[in-house]
């Protein structure tokens, strides 16, 4: 696909992107399309997830730089090293996958991009085995938690959320250990925040990160039934 970018897609046309190295560094990539598993699989495969706010149609992006996390730099500090060894909370894997999702949507003062059509596409994707996620419990009470895409060696974190202190922090913590250890070889964040970067997260160049992502895409690893590492 050639031309100007962003460029306009049509819901009723095969799902193809263009390359996103061609996209400035915001990285808007492509604007239209669908949200059916067949668009965002071919998304994700590319190195280009949606993100836009109610009224748009979907955007597709894929930033300069992209913001990863690596198991050998995953910071767990003294104190998370404790709250992990209290076993104050308990952590479940695909246990709330909607659950987790819509409490990512919720009370954030910049807004949401979780709107309803993503909701019910990445549950659609999760039904598929393509979409997964890791619940945070303090009791019987869903206290934190975090989603992502899977897609081969792939995993696309999402979003996450805490209703308690430290909770997101475990689900991420958690969810790194898991996946890493049954074969991931990509962690994807998307954006660096001093959130994710008090864990670990960096990033690299986009095209470093389009070269990584098309040696991993076809990796054949397999996220079903997880037991979460803590």
């Amino acid at each position: 696909m050639t031309g100007v970018l962003p460029v306009v897609l049509s819901p009723r046309g095969l799902p193809e992107f263009p390359d996103p190295n061609r996209a400035d560094d915001r990285g808007l990539v492509a604007v239209g399309g669908s949200l059916a598993p067949e668009w965002l699989l071919t998304a994700y495969a590319h190195g280009i997830f949606p993100w836009y706010d109610q009224g748009l149609p979907p955007l597709w992006w894929s930033p300069n730089p992209r913001a990863v996390l690596e198991l050998s730099t995953l910071h767990v500090s003294r104190s998370m090293r404790r709250v992990l060894a209290k076993q104050r909370f308990s952590v479940t894997y695909d246990r709330a996958f909607e659950d987790v999702m819509r409490a990512c949507g919720e009370e954030r003062e910049e807004g949401t991009w979780i709107l309803p059509e993503m909701l019910r596409a990445y549950v659609r994707l999760h039904e598929l085995g393509h979409a997964h996620s890791f619940e945070v419990w303090n009791g019987d009470r869903l206290v934190g938690g975090l989603y992502g895409v899977h897609l081969g060696g792939l995993f696309a974190a999402e979003s996450m959320f805490h209703r308690e202190t430290n909770a997101s922090k475990v689900a991420l913590i958690v969810a790194v250990r898991t996946v890493f250890a049954a074969g991931i070889r990509l962690f994807d964040v998307q954006f660096l925040t001093p959130h994710l970067a008090s864990l670990g997260a960096h990033t690299i160049p986009r095209a470093e990160y389009l070269r990584r992502l098309a040696s991993a895409r076809n990796a054949a690893v397999s996220l079903t039934a997880l037991e979460p590492i803590v």
